[in-house]
C-alpha cells in the first residue's frame, strides 16, 4: 500500500506542478544539475523541482532549508498562490485535486489486480493513468461517486462491460444521420427502437424525475444488456464495440459516445444539444476533407446519433466509425497520448535513434491538420487523445487517424484568429510538444534536433501547399498554452478556456 501511495503521489504531482510552473511561476536563477528553481509570482516564494519531461520532487524554500512537498502540501501551496493571484478561493477545485490523487491510487490498485488486454491498441487506450499532463485534477470524477462506483467502467482499470439496452417508443425517438448500426445490437419489441446506454450513466440518472417518468410512461423500457462487452477507451464516455455477430453475418467494429453526468477535467461530460447539432454539421466537412487529401490520413466519421425526446442530453448515443476499414494494411495502431507515458509494446521502447521516427511522425500528423485548415476550412481538434498513429512492423509511423468533432471548428463561422490559436495549441503545444518532450527525455543527445525537424515540416508544407499563417507562426516568439489551473480556478467555461503565451519551440534562436 505504501508503494501505491508513493506512486499515486508522484503521478499526481507532475501535472499539478506543470500547471503551477506554466501559469504562476518564473525561473529564478540558473538551473543546477537536474534541478531548477522557480519563483511563484504572487507570493514570491521559491520552489525547486527536479527537471525532466515530467517535473517531480517539489521542494519549498522555508528561509532555512528546502522542504520536500507531498501532493497534499503542493495542493495547499497551489491554493494559496491562486488566492493571492486572483483574490478569491475555490474550495471545490481544491477538493477535486485531492480526489484526483485518490482516484489515481484506486486505479493503480485496480490495475495491479487486473489483466491488461492482449490488443496493443486497447492497451494504449487504457494506459493513461496520470491523465492530462497540464491539468490540476486530471483524474477527478466529480459527481461519479467513490472509486468503487466507477472503477468497473474505468479505461485505466482495463474495463470491459456489457451495455444496457433500452427500448425507445417510436414516437419518442430522435434520429439524426445513419444510426442503423444500433438496430443490430439486439431485438426491440414492436413499436420501439433500440437505444444502447452506458450503464454508469443509467446508474447516475435513473432516479431523476424525468427519467423515472419516461420509464413510467413507457417512452423507455429496459431490455437487458448486450451479449458482448464494450471496451472502455481513454475518453471514459466513449466505448469501443468490437466486431461482433449481428444476426446476418459480422458487423464491423464501432465507437459509441455517450453522455456522462460526471465532471472530468474541465466539463461535465454530457452531450449537449448544440454539440449534437454541431457534429451533424461539421462531420460531413471533415469526412470530405480527409477523403480529398493525398496520403493515408484518415478521419473516423461520426455517422449519426439517436436519443429519446425529452431526455435528449441524458441518453444520446453517437455512432462513430470503428478502426476497421480506415487503417493502412499490415499496420498496428496506438493512441498518441499513450506514447508519452508508456505501455507494454510502446513503439518508442524500440528506438535507438529518435530522429527518423520523429520525422515520420511529423510527416503523418502535421500535413493533414494544416490541409484541413488551409484547403477545407475546418480546424481539427488534434490533441493527443484525438490522434491515433498506425505504425509498421518496425514501429515507424505510417498513418495518422483523427477522431471526435467536439471542439472542431468551421473556419468561416469563427474569427480565423481564434480558430488558428486553438489549432496551434492542439497541434504544437499539446501534441508535438508532449511527444518531443518524451523523446528529448529518453534521448537527450538528440533533443536539440527535434524542433528544427518540426520547423522544416511546417516549412515544407508551406512551400508545397501554401499557408500564409505558417510564416507568422514560425516567426512568433510565443504560442498559446492552455491555462487549465487558472481556467478552473476562476470558473471559466470549458468551451472558453484561458490561454497564456509560452515560448514557441518552432521559432529560431
Amino acid at each position: 500500500m505504501r508503494d501505491l501511495s508513493r506512486a499515486a503521489d508522484a503521478l499526481s504531482i507532475a501535472p499539478l506542478l506543470n500547471c503551477l510552473l506554466r501559469e504562476a511561476a518564473e525561473p529564478a536563477g540558473e538551473p543546477s544539475t537536474g534541478q531548477t528553481v522557480h519563483r511563484l509570482r504572487a507570493s514570491g516564494r521559491l520552489l525547486r523541482v527536479r527537471t525532466g519531461h515530467r517535473p517531480s520532487s517539489p521542494e519549498l524554500w522555508t528561509g532555512v532549508a528546502w522542504h520536500r512537498l507531498r501532493h497534499a502540501e503542493l495542493v495547499d501551496l497551489t491554493a494559496q498562490e491562486m488566492r493571492a493571484a486572483t483574490g478569491f478561493s475555490n474550495p471545490a477545485l481544491v477538493a477535486e485535486m485531492t480526489a484526483s490523487r485518490a482516484a489515481v491510487e484506486a486505479i493503480l490498485a485496480a490495475r495491479a489486480r487486473a489483466v491488461p488486454p492482449d490488443d496493443l491498441w486497447l492497451r494504449s487506450e487504457q494506459a493513461l493513468v496520470m491523465g492530462h499532463p497540464f491539468h490540476p485534477a486530471p483524474k477527478a470524477r466529480s459527481g461519479g461517486g467513490p472509486p468503487a462506483a466507477w472503477l468497473r467502467y474505468a479505461p485505466e482499470a482495463y474495463a470491459r462491460f456489457p451495455l444496457v439496452l433500452l427500448g425507445v417508443r417510436e414516437d419518442a425517438v430522435i434520429d439524426a444521420g445513419d444510426t442503423r448500426a444500433l438496430d443490430t445490437m439486439g431485438q426491440a419489441p414492436p413499436g420501439y427502437r433500440l437505444l444502447p446506454a452506458h450503464p454508469w450513466q443509467l446508474e447516475l440518472t435513473r432516479r431523476l424525475p424525468a427519467v423515472r417518468t419516461a420509464f413510467a410512461e413507457g417512452r423507455l423500457v429496459r431490455l437487458g444488456t448486450t451479449p458482448w462487452q464494450a471496451e472502455a477507451t481513454s475518453s471514459v464516455r466513449t466505448v469501443h464495440v468490437p466486431r461482433r455477430p449481428d444476426g446476418a453475418g459480422r458487423a464491423d467494429d464501432l465507437f459509441l459516445k455517450f453522455s456522462l453526468e460526471v465532471q472530468i477535467t474541465n466539463d461535465i461530460r454530457r452531450m449537449w444539444r448544440h454539440d449534437l447539432r454541431q457534429a451533424r454539421r461539421i462531420d460531413p466537412l471533415l469526412t470530405a476533407a480527409f477523403e480529398a487529401m493525398e496520403g493515408s490520413a484518415a478521419w473516423l466519421t461520426e455517422r449519426g446519433h439517436r436519443t429519446v425526446r425529452g431526455l435528449d442530453e441524458t441518453f444520446p448515443v453517437l455512432v462513430r466509425d470503428g478502426l476497421e476499414g480506415h487503417l493502412v494494411p499490415n499496420t498496428t495502431v496506438v493512441l498518441a497520448a499513450a506514447l508519452t507515458d508508456g505501455f507494454d509494446g510502446n513503439p518508442l521502447d524500440r528506438l535507438t535513434d529518435p530522429l527518423p521516427w520523429w520525422s515520420a511522425y511529423l510527416g503523418q500528423v502535421v500535413p493533414p491538420v494544416l490541409e484541413a485548415y488551409a484547403r477545407h476550412g475546418v480546424a481539427v481538434e488534434c490533441h493527443l487523445q484525438n490522434t491515433l498513429i498506425a505504425v509498421d512492423a518496425d514501429g515507424t509511423p505510417v498513418q495518422a487517424v483523427f477522431r471526435d468533432t467536439e471542439g472542431a471548428k468551421i473556419i468561416p463561422e469563427l474569427p480565423r484568429e481564434a480558430a488558428w490559436q486553438r489549432l496551434v495549441y492542439c497541434l504544437v503545444v499539446n501534441n508535438l510538444g508532449d511527444i518531443a518532450g518524451t523523446l528529448a527525455h529518453r534521448f537527450p543527445g538528440a533533443a536539440d534536433a527535434l524542433w528544427p525537424a518540426a520547423r522544416r515540416e511546417f516549412e515544407r508544407y508551406d512551400k508545397e501547399r501554401g499557408l500564409p499563417a505558417t510564416a507568422t507562426l514560425l516567426a512568433a516568439p510565443t504560442v498559446p498554452g492552455k491555462a487549465n489551473l487558472l481556467s478552473r480556478w476562476i470558473g471559466a467555461s470549458g468551451s472558453d478556456p484561458r490561454y497564456l503565451p509560452v515560448p514557441n519551440p518552432l521559432a529560431l534562436g
